[in-house]
């Protein structure tokens, strides 16, 4: 590649970076990253052929996220997340501490049932409405919105199937779901209890000891169930729900869930299992409401795919720009000291690099630089894991760490709720590092014991 394209490819990546993370009046994340790949395109700097094998590998791993989501969207125009605010509240019983476990059990369910992003999009307008019901203050609330955001990112960590990122990553280093889930779950678990317990710590004096405790029924029929506290939107005629299409459309999430992993055994692609899913919850949603697509379709985030697409092309460009074997220049030798050194640098390497330019191109370029440092497979799939942990918990020392981070950023501001990033950074501060430390130890330890 000539020095005026390599330096074109670098001037295109920090351009749209910055305009990934700023997102000035909430830019949608695919239009930076679109506009960057195009110039790639037309300077000449990515190929057709380049184009047509990254599609290859992007676009499975997208249409499952995006299936996903769609689910998601099925489920709420349900009630299904309706009845879970309401529900938390009252199983809560006025305990603050029960409510703070309970957030935090909800955004590790949703992360691992869905994804990160999707997550963060369904988990922080609940957490806001409870704590708009309950009218906690503003000191009572970032308890339960840091907490809930910092373990929906970093559960994206156990699967695998939760993040965009680690799935393309993943047919990179030719990993397979099950393998990942046996290698990683129990070291990312461990990760997530330990930074659980030390955001119990650190928020204690601010969880609330006492809440309001006042029973909200959703019902089958129309009833009792008003409370002051509530919302309009809480009316009668919005807490109706039918229990047998709810009990349905979970248990086919369920189903598709566990299926992701036979399928893999048999040979099947997870998009086409992720369809499948779609297919059934929307014939299943039709055949009792006679509601047709329109939601799904207005709602499903379709640009997806593009912007996972447009940031492969980007980070592939600096892949055969030579930026990957800058990297690989200076950790080979120290990664070469053995496994533990091989893990430690990995991690560390994708949370430096994901706090100064995003996690999800930046787990892309660790990984072009693992598979380039001529590795044994084993050792290729435990730097893989190690640039996992730093890029979904390392990745969340600053805002900017994840685009999940940021959706909630703006998720916040458009609530008329201020976190700043100072705020944010005292938590993340005390919080993170040694979740991470903890997570990629365990890594190390869990591996030699089972391999």
């Amino acid at each position: 590649m000539p020095d005026y394209q390599l330096w074109l490819t670098l001037g295109i990546f920090i351009v749209t970076v910055i305009f990934l993370m700023w997102r000035p009046g909430g830019l949608n994340e695919s239009i930076p990253t679109s506009v960057g790949a195009l110039l790639l395109v037309i300077t000449g700097v990515s190929s057709w052929m380049h184009i047509m094998n990254i599609f290859g590998i992007v676009s499975g791993a997208a249409i499952t996220i995006l299936s996903t989501i769609v689910m998601s969207i099925i489920l709420d125009s349900i009630g299904f997340f309706r009845w879970i605010a309401v529900n938390m509240i009252e199983k809560a019983r006025g305990s603050g501490l029960r409510l703070f476990w309970l957030v935090l059990l909800l955004c590790f369910l949703m992360t691992i049932f869905f994804n990160n992003d999707g997550s963060i999009l369904i988990t922080t307008p609940i957490i806001i409405r409870i704590c708009s019901m309950l009218r906690l203050k503003i000191h009572q609330q970032l308890p339960y919105l840091i907490s809930g955001a910092l373990i929906a990112t970093a559960s994206s960590a156990p699967i695998g199937l939760s993040n965009l990122a680690n799935l393309i990553a993943l047919k990179m280093v030719g990993l397979n779901l099950n393998t990942y889930t046996q290698m990683m779950f129990v070291p990312s678990m461990l990760g997530i209890i330990t930074m659980t317990l030390l955001l119990l710590y650190y928020f204690r004096k601010n969880i609330p000891k006492v809440i309001h405790h006042f029973p909200i029924t959703m019902q089958n029929s129309s009833g009792s169930g008003y409370h002051p506290l509530q919302t309009a939107e809480s009316d009668n005629s919005k807490n109706k729900v039918d229990w047998w299409l709810f009990r349905v459309c979970i248990g086919i999430v369920v189903f598709i869930r566990a299926g992701y992993f036979l399928a893999e055994q048999l040979g099947i692609h997870m998009e086409i299992v992720a369809i499948t899913g779609v297919v059934l919850m929307l014939t299943v949603r039709w055949y009792r409401t006679r509601s047709g697509l329109k939601d799904v379709v207005t709602q499903t985030p379709w640009h997806i795919l593009l912007f996972a697409f447009s940031i492969y092309i980007i980070v592939d460009s600096l892949h055969r720009a030579g930026m990957t074997t800058w990297i690989t220049e200076i950790i080979g030798p120290i990664a070469a000291r053995g496994d533990a050194t091989l893990i430690a640098v990995s991690g560390l390497l994708l949370t430096t690099l994901s706090n100064l330019f995003n996690n999800l191109p930046s787990v892309m370029i660790g990984t072009f630089a693992v598979t380039d440092l001529h590795l044994s497979e084993t050792q290729v799939h435990l730097a893989y894991l190690a640039n996992i942990l730093g890029s979904d918990i390392g990745a969340l020392l600053t805002p900017i760490g994840t685009l999940a981070t940021l959706i909630w950023m703006y998720i916040l501001r458009t609530h008329h709720i201020r976190v700043s990033w100072k705020q944010y950074m005292k938590v993340t501060f005390i919080v993170i590092p040694l979740s991470l430390i903890v997570s990629l130890f365990s890594l190390y330890i869990w591996v030699a014991m089972l391999f």
